[in-house]
């Protein structure tokens, strides 16, 4: 993962070089944080969306005429719970974490310069394990034969497309984003002989804030 982030931390600020020959002037570096909430579309188990973080680094420059170009690298933690059944088979949520880092590439359209901005463009998110308490992993999911441990080992690769906008002043502004994954989050379970069928897609709404330097 370190590896990842350096990388793309290399690419971003080539980019902006690249960019600075036409615009010496035009381009920001940005530092975000802010909130997700993350859904798990399935029809495996049952599912509730919970809220998680985020934290990263983008540079925004122009483009061409009203259109600017975002590059970003964002951490995030991202949550949702399952129902599952205790070992006296009590119902209990079982509080799922997906650590991940997305890099982005995003076309911004400027409706008011500086202020207000609609951006969309495609999303790879590298995923991590999903992490759930020690106490709860041998939780049965409730409508299933399987244990809260058996579906912690995801796909470690996701594609979204992305829509937002942003709004605020020249340094200091706000974003909010849907983002929706094509790829089969769950498809990684269907090499385990575990005699079902997995299929999940994710969806994740993220409020960030964003500060320009």
């Amino acid at each position: 993962m370190k590896k990842i982030s350096l990388t793309t931390v290399f690419i971003l600020l080539s980019m902006a070089a690249v960019a600075q020959y036409n615009y010496r002037d035009s381009n920001r570096i940005g530092i975000s944080f802010g909130v997700n909430q993350f859904t798990l579309n399935t029809s495996n188990f049952q599912t509730k969306p919970c809220s998680g973080w985020n934290g990263g680094l983008s540079v925004r420059g122009n483009f061409y005429n009203d259109w600017d170009m975002v590059y970003a690298l964002q951490f995030s933690e991202n949550n949702f719970t399952v129902a599952t059944k205790s070992f006296f088979l009590a119902n209990e949520e079982v509080n799922y974490k997906l650590p991940s880092a997305q890099i982005s590439l995003q076309l911004s359209y400027k409706l008011i310069e500086n202020h207000l901005s609609v951006e969309f463009g495609p999303i790879v998110q590298v995923n991590g394990k999903f992490n759930i308490d020690a106490e709860n992993e041998n939780n049965i999911i409730s409508g299933t034969t399987l244990l809260a441990k058996d579906i912690v080992d995801i796909s470690k690769f996701n594609f979204y497309p992305t829509v937002g906008i942003t709004f605020g002043v020249r340094h200091f502004r706000a974003n909010v984003s849907y983002q929706y994954g094509l790829n089969n989050m769950l498809e990684n379970l269907n090499t385990k002989n575990l005699g079902v069928n997995f299929k999940g897609n994710p969806g994740i709404i993220n409020g960030n804030l964003i500060l320009y330097l």
